[in-house]
């Protein structure tokens, strides 16, 4: 369910946008439109929808309007054309004392450099946006006290900003954005001005936050790596114009141009990508109760040698054609007492993970979902596909053809039971 649908948004800056609106649809470039009419072009036909409860990240270099379409949901900038519905709601529609009610109660802000009051307590700016809806003292340094514990800030609420780091400042704005039980956090390059370590510190914590809050969060960052690292969706902006929208895999996997694939260049895909985009659909797949002479057929006439066996959706182990064959012999009614273990690896796991396991072992490995549900053989030469960029930016050029890669590669289970090399052509 989308939380807030952007439909077609142009912001033209300068004291005569309407009469350059019908240009700025008609394609004129950037440039052309400023030195025509001293006008800027902010942003063109953007079009967005954001689903509720998710981390939408809106990145871009500096100058593409990821920070003035921000400001346009809240209206701290008014657009030359388009709408922002909330809820339905058409935010530029409001009324001056409606924007405000929304402004207090639906979005809250956290800005880059912190916004605190330097003369306030930290107790007293997280619970600045309570103050401004006229909660009761007792009630709104209730709230933000149990806030900045949520931060990480507890025992801190009688210090000032300056007495703080960097990364505790921006904890105060995170409490006092959160302290409104806003329904939507607008977050501007909200850690852009922290240390790297700080940084991903802020990163986790907000992680942490949004899976016990569920909140619908719109982050702006410069910073890919941290765009693929909190974004459920990712719009990417260039002068302007939305120029790639998708899930982080989507972007990573399939970039739209040159301008994304700079951005991509230095991502390192193993903290990406996991084992479910490497996993192979099965082609065959026993139960428990499965008859050996069936069991045998079926392998036999796919020329494998083994195939996944599962107890309902979940994964049981794996049975060999070899053990199928002895099952055949023994008179067994069922496979059940053939099954061998099967290592898995979850769906989740992350390729760095699955590449350091897969280094370590030839064996067959099953992808599991949630409550072990089997959703697949993992593929060795999809992974090793997959994360050939990073180990050739590792390389400085030379073909990945290290001994890792190779041990990965050389056995490979994706077609369920049969080497890679039997069903390619």
């Amino acid at each position: 369910m989308s939380k807030i649908e952007v439909k077609n948004i142009f912001k033209i800056f300068g004291p005569h946008s309407a009469k350059w609106l019908p240009a700025a649809r008609d394609g004129i470039s950037k440039e052309d439109l400023l030195a025509k009419s001293g006008h800027t072009l902010g942003l063109r036909d953007i079009s967005l929808s954001i689903e509720e409860g998710s981390i939408y990240v809106i990145m871009g270099l500096s100058g593409s309007g990821k920070s003035t379409l921000i400001r346009h949901f809240n209206r701290l900038i008014e657009p030359s054309a388009g709408q922002i519905l909330v809820d339905g709601v058409d935010v530029v529609s409001l009324g001056k004392r409606e924007l405000e009610v929304f402004r207090q109660k639906t979005m809250s802000m956290v800005f880059q450099r912190f916004g605190l009051f330097p003369h306030r307590t930290v107790l007293d700016n997280a619970a600045y946006g309570l103050t401004v809806q006229g909660v009761p003292k007792a009630e709104r340094e209730k709230r933000a006290l149990h806030w900045l514990d949520q931060v990480g800030l507890n025992g801190f609420e009688k210090q000032y900003p300056h007495q703080l780091s960097g990364g505790m400042q921006q904890r105060v704005g995170l409490a006092r954005a959160l302290a409104t039980d806003a329904e939507i956090l607008l977050m501007d390059e909200a850690f852009s001005a922290l240390d790297p370590l700080i940084r991903r510190e802020m990163q986790d914590n907000l992680l942490q936050l949004q899976a016990k809050l569920n909140k619908t969060i719109v982050f702006i960052t410069h910073d890919l790596d941290e765009a693929l690292r909190l974004g459920n969706r990712i719009a990417i902006l260039k002068d302007g114009e939305l120029v790639q929208e998708g899930t982080p895999e989507d972007i990573l996997l399939n970039p739209a141009n040159d301008y994304v694939q700079a951005f991509l260049q230095d991502v390192n895909r193993t903290k990406v990508l996991n084992a479910a985009h490497a996993v192979n659909p099965p082609r065959l797949t026993l139960t428990m109760r499965s008859r050996p002479t069936h069991a045998l057929d079926r392998m036999q006439a796919l020329s494998f040698e083994y195939a996944p066996v599962l107890d309902g959706k979940r994964l049981a182990g794996v049975l060999t054609a070899t053990d199928a064959q002895r099952a055949v012999e023994a008179g067994a009614r069922d496979v059940s007492a053939y099954v061998e273990d099967l290592a898995s690896v979850p769906a989740t796991a992350g390729l760095d993970e699955v590449l350091a396991r897969l280094v370590h072992s030839d064996q067959p490995v099953a992808v599991t979902g949630d409550d072990d549900e089997f959703i697949g053989m993992l593929s060795r030469k999809k992974v090793v596909d997959l994360v050939t960029p990073t180990l050739q930016e590792g390389t400085d050029g030379v073909e990945p053809s290290t001994a890792s890669t190779q041990a990965v590669s050389s056995t490979d289970d994706s077609a369920v039971g049969k080497k890679e090399s039997e069903t390619t052509a």
